[in-house]
């Protein structure tokens, strides 16, 4: 069996259409989901952050549970088509109509009750398609690409294309919608959708799976024992690299979401009205596009991923700090283009760290798990939205925000807080504690390397 298959420049740019579709969707949630249900259609602060917190729960049993069903599940397809394809197609097309649902909010409907669930049940039903696709797309990644050169050009490519994802997804929805025309919001979701089912086709080359991957998974599943749900989320928490990186990732994901959840808040109440924030946007995009390749020849010649996160992650702080006084349309676009620095090298170079802690426990337990561990990275993940309601609910009501209002000092302050004080705040904890708990190094990643060609894993 050839462990090593030959990968197209094609696949890794399909492939690299999955970041794409990941984020455009994801990107127009977190600018304008919270916005439209807390300033738009008026739902109680309170309740709305309610909904973004059970909502946490829900992925706690949803993510790791699919993780869990799509690893060990097999399909009339499996054979023929691989055991992630199948989920990955029909997880995807859903999850791009299901945006629809999100922003489909009657105008006549006020009750907030009512209003409440429809924001609950809509996101749960987006989440778990995002899951049931984005899960086994990610677990493909360290088998299809499998060696670092592989790995880092792939990320690569799917950075710029993810990047081109974010984009697109904050200049439409920037565009398109309007608070003060409802119905602004259903539209631009409609056009989201059609976008997604595009960019759903382009992607299906770059995450078939080869005869090579479904061989070894079969032989793979023949081989080894089943274990427990349970079992296998206690040897998750318990591998120390594997927690290591999820709690760098969660707070990464923690600090953008809050900042990107911002900025519809900084355009309407810190800058002067009728300002366009999307010259903040391209400041931020721009800084990770022109500096993606400049990373990848960083990254080559330190050798060493792990601590290449921790680089980036610090670049970003640098730029999050100062952006707390900003005030003018310059000073934060050009702030965000530094941020936009570190978070183009962080968002690369995650993928390739990660596969790197999955090589070693691919190593240390014979399996290839790969789907039940990308399930505990799209619930913390997904927790970060989470955090952000809580970090809005916590600020606002603190400085007194009122939406749709001339708003105080005080107020504003808070505006900037969670822009990028906390996340600052939240960056630089996770990078303490990935600095004392991260234990790869380049040796060890390279002699994993050599045990999995051995093992035929």
């Amino acid at each position: 069996m050839n462990v090593t298959e030959n990968v197209s420049q094609r696949v890794m740019i399909s492939y690299g259409v999955g970041k794409f579709l990941a984020e455009f969707f994801g990107q127009a949630f977190l600018v304008i989901g919270f916005f439209y249900y807390e300033t738009v259609v008026q739902l109680d602060l309170g309740l709305t952050a309610l909904a973004f917190i059970l909502y946490s729960l829900w992925n706690a049993v949803n993510d790791p549970l699919i993780g869990y069903f799509t690893e060990k599940k097999q399909t009339r397809f499996t054979k023929k088509y691989g055991r992630r394809f199948p989920w990955i197609l029909s997880g995807s097309l859903l999850y791009a109509v299901s945006f629809v649902l999100i922003f489909a909010v009657p105008e006549t409907l006020t009750d907030q009750t009512t209003i409440f669930l429809w924001l609950l049940i809509s996101i749960c039903i987006f989440d778990f398609l995002f899951s049931l696709w984005d899960v086994s797309y990610q677990s493909i990644f360290p088998d299809k690409f499998r060696t670092e050169e592989l790995r880092n050009r792939t990320a690569g490519y799917g950075a710029g294309i993810g990047v081109f994802g974010i984009a697109f997804g904050f200049i439409l929805a920037e565009s398109l919608t309007n608070s003060d025309i409802y119905s602004s919001y259903i539209t631009a979701a409609a056009i989201f959708a059609v976008i997604g089912l595009i960019s759903v086709i382009l992607m299906v080359s770059g995450v078939r799976e080869t005869p090579g991957m479904i061989e070894r998974y079969l032989h793979d599943r023949q081989a080894k024992e089943e274990e427990s749900f349970f079992g296998e989320l206690v040897n998750a928490l318990k591998t120390r690299n594997f927690f290591a990186w999820i709690i760098l990732y969660l707070f990464y994901q923690s600090a953008v979401v809050s900042l990107v959840s911002s900025i519809e808040y900084i355009g309407d109440y810190i800058l002067p009205p009728e300002t366009s924030t999307l010259l903040i946007f391209v400041g931020y995009l721009l800084g990770a596009l022109l500096t993606i390749p400049i990373w990848l020849r960083i990254a080559k010649r330190f050798q060493s991923n792990q601590r290449m996160l921790m680089i980036t992650a610090f670049v970003m702080v640098i730029a999050l700090l100062p952006m707390t006084f900003a005030s003018s349309l310059i000073e934060f676009s050009g702030l965000a283009f530094v941020m936009g620095i570190g978070f183009g090298g962080y968002w690369m170079l995650m993928n390739p760290a990660l596969a790197d802690v999955i090589d070693e426990i691919v190593v240390k337990t014979g399996k290839r798990n790969d789907g039940i561990f990308m399930g505990f990275r799209a619930f913390f993940g997904r927790l970060a939205i989470a955090i952000q309601a809580l970090i809005f609910l916590f600020v606002h009501e603190l400085t007194g925000f009122v939406p749709k209002v001339e708003q105080t000092a005080s107020a504003k302050f808070g505006i900037h807080l969670h822009t990028a004080t906390i996340p600052a705040l939240i960056l630089v904890c996770g990078v303490i504690v990935y600095w004392f708990l991260n234990t790869l190094t380049p040796e060890k990643v390279a002699l994993n390397k050599a045990k999995l060609k051995d093992m035929n894993l």
